[in-house]
This record gives C-alpha cells, sequence and structure tokens, in this order.
C-alpha cells in the first residue's frame, strides 16, 4: 500500500481521499528540515503547501519518494531540477485558487477607489473626517490587466459587471479570445497612458520581472491606481514609492513583494498604498480547492500512473515513453527557442514532424513544444497543461505529418505566426538520443541548445568572429561551444554561443554596439 505524508497544514479533505483511494497517510506538520529528514525515508508521496522545503538534502532521505504534490500554484520551495535527477514527479494545482486570487484583486481595487484603510483608521480612532476622503467610482474607468489569463479573465468578467472598460496587455491573447472576454487588447505602452486602474496578473519570468519598472511607472496616467496580487518582483518598489509621494499615482495596493516576509518595506506608511501578507489564495474555498486538487492528483499516480498537473513529467503511456522521451526534450527545446526570439503577437503555432518523427503519437512532441514555448512566459506551464493553456490564450495549434523524405532521417520543425509573417525553427537527433538544432529563421546552423546562450544576428564581413572574441574574453566570458550559419556570403549571418554563465545586459549592450550587430539576446535552456 503506497504511503503519503502531509508535511503542512491542509484541509482535511485531503487526508480523507488519500484513505478513500486505499493509500495509507500520516499527517504530521511543524517538522524542522531534519526532523521531516529523519522520517521521509518511508513515504512513496509528500504532500506539501509553501512550509516544507524539498531540498536536495530531503530529496537525498527520501529513498522510497516516487511523487511531491504542492496544494497551491508556486512551487518556489522545491528544487525541481533536483527532485527530477531523483526521478520524483512534482506536481502542483495551478487553478484551483484562481477565482479567490481574482476576488482579492477586485477587493483591493475597491479598497483603493473609496480609501477604506485609511477611513477605517481614522474612523476608529474616533475622527470623523468625511470630507477627507473623497473617493472615486469604478464606473467607466479603464482597467488595464497585465496578463489576461485564468485569472486575469476572471478579473475582466468582474470589472465588465462593475461596468469598466478594460483592456489587456499579453503577448499570448489573440483578437478572437479578446473579443470573447469582453477586453481590448492594446500595446503595453498604451495600456500605461489610459489605464485609471493597473492590476497584475503574470508571473515572474525574465520577460516579466519588473515589467513596471521606473520607466514604464513614468509612462503612466496621472492619478493611476496599481494593484498587484500576482508576484513580488514585477514592480519597481522603490520608484512606485516616489511617485506615490508626488501624487503622479494616486494610490496602490501589495499584496505581494519583491522580498516576502515583507517586513520593513519602504511602502510601508506611504499614504495612498494599502498592503496585504500574501493573501491571494487565501479563502475557504481555495484551500479546499487545492487540497482536494492535490490529493486526488497524487492518488491517481501512486495508483494507477496517471499524471496531471506535473512540473517535470509528461503525460504518458509506459508505452511509449522510452521512445518519446528524447523527441519531446527536442520538442522542449524547440519551443523554448522560438518563444525567446519570436518577436510580437503569437497567433498561431505549427508542428511538423517528417521521416521517423512523422511515425510517432505527435501529442506529447507538441505538448513539449508548448511547455517549452510557453514557459518563457509562465512559471506554472508544464507538458500537461500546456495544450490547456494554449487554448485559454486562442492559439491557432497545428500538427503535420509530412511522408517525404528529408535531408535528415527525423526532423521536428516549429513555426509560429505573427502579424510580421512566420519564423521557423527545426531540430534533428543525433544518433536517436540527443537533440540538434539544424535551422533557425531559415538559416542553416547546426547547434546543441544546452545552457545560457549568446544568440547574435550580424552582417557577414571579415574580422566579426574576432571582435566578438575578443570582446568575450575581456569581458572574461568563457565559450563552450560555437555555432555559425548564414544565407549566404556577405549577407544575415548567425552566431549561437554557450556560455558559462548567464548573458548579462552590460555584456548584452557592449556585443550590440559592436559594427555589423543587427540584434543580441541571451538565451537560456
Amino acid at each position: 500500500m503506497p504511503k503519503v505524508l502531509i508535511s503542512d497544514k491542509m484541509d482535511p479533505r485531503a487526508a480523507q481521499i488519500f484513505r478513500e483511494r486505499g493509500l495509507e497517510v500520516d499527517e504530521i506538520t511543524g517538522k524542522t528540515p531534519q526532523e521531516l529528514r529523519a522520517i521521509i525515508g518511508t513515504y512513496d508521496g509528500l504532500a506539501i503547501r509553501s512550509s516544507t522545503k524539498v531540498t536536495p538534502d530531503l530529496l537525498e532521505a527520501a529513498t522510497n519518494l516516487k511523487v511531491v504534490g504542492r496544494a497551491g500554484i508556486g512551487v518556489d520551495n522545491v528544487d525541481i531540477p533536483a527532485a527530477s535527477a531523483k526521478g520524483v514527479v512534482v506536481m502542483n494545482t495551478p487553478f484551483g485558487n484562481s477565482i479567490t486570487t481574482a476576488e482579492h484583486a477586485i477587493a483591493l481595487m475597491f479598497a483603493l477607489a473609496r480609501q477604506l484603510p485609511e477611513a477605517d483608521a481614522s474612523t476608529q480612532a474616533g475622527k470623523w473626517e468625511k470630507n477627507r476622503f473623497m473617493g472615486v467610482e469604478l464606473t467607466s474607468k479603464v482597467l488595464g490587466l497585465i496578463g489576461a489569463g485564468n485569472i486575469g479573465s476572471i478579473v475582466a468578467d468582474r470589472a465588465r459587471g462593475l461596468k469598466m472598460r478594460v483592456i489587456a496587455f499579453d503577448p499570448f491573447l489573440t483578437p478572437e479570445r479578446a473579443v470573447e472576454i469582453g477586453v481590448e487588447k492594446v500595446s503595453l505602452d498604451d495600456l500605461l497612458s489610459r489605464a485609471d486602474f493597473i492590476t497584475l496578473h503574470t508571473p515572474l519570468t525574465d520577460q516579466t520581472r519588473n515589467i513596471l519598472s521606473r520607466e514604464n511607472l513614468a509612462k503612466t496616467k496621472k492619478g493611476v491606481r496599481i494593484i498587484n496580487c500576482a508576484r513580488g518582483g514585477l514592480i519597481d518598489e522603490a520608484a512606485l514609492k516616489e511617485l506615490l509621494d508626488s501624487g503622479h499615482v494616486a494610490g496602490a495596493a501589495l499584496d505581494v513583494f519583491q522580498t516576502e516576509p515583507a517586513t520593513d518595506s519602504p511602502l510601508f506608511g506611504t499614504p495612498g498604498f494599502i498592503s496585504t501578507p500574501h493573501l491571494g489564495a487565501s479563502t475557504t474555498e481555495a484551500q479546499v480547492n487545492v487540497a482536494i486538487q492535490v490529493a486526488e492528483q497524487m492518488a491517481d499516480y501512486l495508483t494507477t500512473g496517471g499524471v496531471t498537473n506535473a512540473l517535470n513529467m509528461p503525460s504518458l503511456s509506459a508505452e511509449e515513453a522510452p521512445k518519446l522521451k528524447p523527441y519531446m526534450a527536442l520538442a522542449e527545446k524547440l519551443g523554448s527557442l522560438v518563444g525567446q526570439l519570436a518577436h510580437g503577437a503569437i497567433t498561431s503555432v505549427a508542428v511538423e514532424a517528417e521521416g521517423a518523427a512523422a511515425e510517432l503519437n505527435l501529442k506529447p512532441i507538441t505538448s513539449a513544444v508548448l511547455a517549452g514555448f510557453l514557459r518563457v512566459h509562465s512559471d506554472t506551464v508544464n507538458m500537461v497543461n500546456a495544450p490547456f493553456l494554449a487554448r485559454e490564450r486562442g492559439l491557432d495549434v497545428r500538427e503535420i505529418r509530412h511522408e517525404r523524405e528529408g535531408d535528415y532521417h527525423t526532423l521536428v520543425r516549429v513555426t509560429v505566426g505573427t502579424r510580421d509573417g512566420e519564423r521557423s525553427v527545426a531540430g534533428t537527433l543525433v544518433g536517436n538520443e540527443a537533440p540538434r538544432l539544424v535551422e533557425l529563421f531559415g538559416i542553416k546552423v547546426e547547434a546543441d541548445l544546452a545552457g545560457p546562450m549568446l544568440y547574435v544576428v550580424n552582417e557577414d564581413r571579415p574580422g566579426f568572429i574576432g571582435r566578438l572574441g575578443t570582446l568575450l574574453g575581456e569581458a572574461n566570458v568563457n565559450i563552450g561551444t560555437f555555432h555559425l550559419g548564414r544565407r549566404q556570403a556577405g549577407g544575415e549571418a548567425i552566431v549561437l554561443l554557450s556560455v558559462d554563465e548567464p548573458v548579462t545586459p552590460d555584456l548584452l549592450a557592449r556585443v550590440k554596439a559592436l559594427p555589423d550587430v543587427r540584434t543580441a539576446m541571451g538565451l537560456n535552456f
């Protein structure tokens, strides 16, 4: 009988579901890391919330562990690479608290509009400052959503019920999906200049980090009010305080902070500022939902092998897994590459297979492409929920098989459609095992996609490679591999280098300043 440990406080329904499904379960909470390490070795499953830290040290002691289930979205407390190396599946419940988080954002918007916390404190202090607290109506105001996925679309629905006009910035939001959820799709600059209220509903990634930077905050409409119930790190908190002090920003409400627990934020005490201690998912209903979901998912895996919302494992049968595993690794890398390099709104994703790849089940391969592609913008995507997220955003996803024989015995091509046209990348397997890039935006180039990389598009001129190598040497950047490709002599050329450390903004600026460079980017795989 599989045995599960619930190590964080969780709704009792979770333990009940485990028992109903024939699993043995212990609820032992509040243990120190050392105490948990001493008992973890007998358990097949570990159900957690945010308190338990699943570290390499804990995993080393978890000799029987097969699955970790996080009741909630964030898995910052789980070392996923270490779990993968140990063969432990990591699951979360990304949709169990969507309504709760959306409602908290709406609550904070009301609180800002009517200055409720300040008015409450003043009144309970024995004052009656009716004229001091002149609020604003939400009706007819423009609400700007940064992120229009699951939670953002719920906020849009509630806001439209309040007769607000809703505009949204989201690279994955198609015109059709925008019509469906009743919002106007706009650029980020347009949103900043028009919105009376701005609310953020995007994960924290390299692309969204500091999205409300000092520069972008300065572009906002005077008197704007800002709400963040998504992730800390999306807003420059120091710049936000300055704009609150100056009156340019009329109010701000944060449920999340760059550093948590937030005990000494410079925003505390600033007039017009409201804060809550990461309460977005803190309702009775949400806690019940995530507890039920994580128990059901873990029980499925431990009793039948079914996989749902796994962050490090695709949905596969035992027969398909060995053959598809290298293809999914290739597909995820291709999806990640095109996701990092493609610019503008993406409206479609096509996955083409030829040669040996055309004979396989394309669903897991397509899911791997979407996971790699969407993971650039979302920290909760996986191979299981990627197709759902793609449909939610209105992406047109196609699978195409070719019977033709090409230059490679097996080939997978990923093509994305944008308003500027289509862009594609293609890869193969070396020895039926190792993923290899063979084409990038129409340019033949053979490269391994691994670790941090530097991507440069340049004019094919004599001496460029030498200048680039000299610059990297002077910057103390060690080159792992060096790959070149070009359309024709003297035309557009591509350089792909693997480097030992992530590419810094300063290094990118220096590379872009080189003669003949069209663009340069840092990539991560």
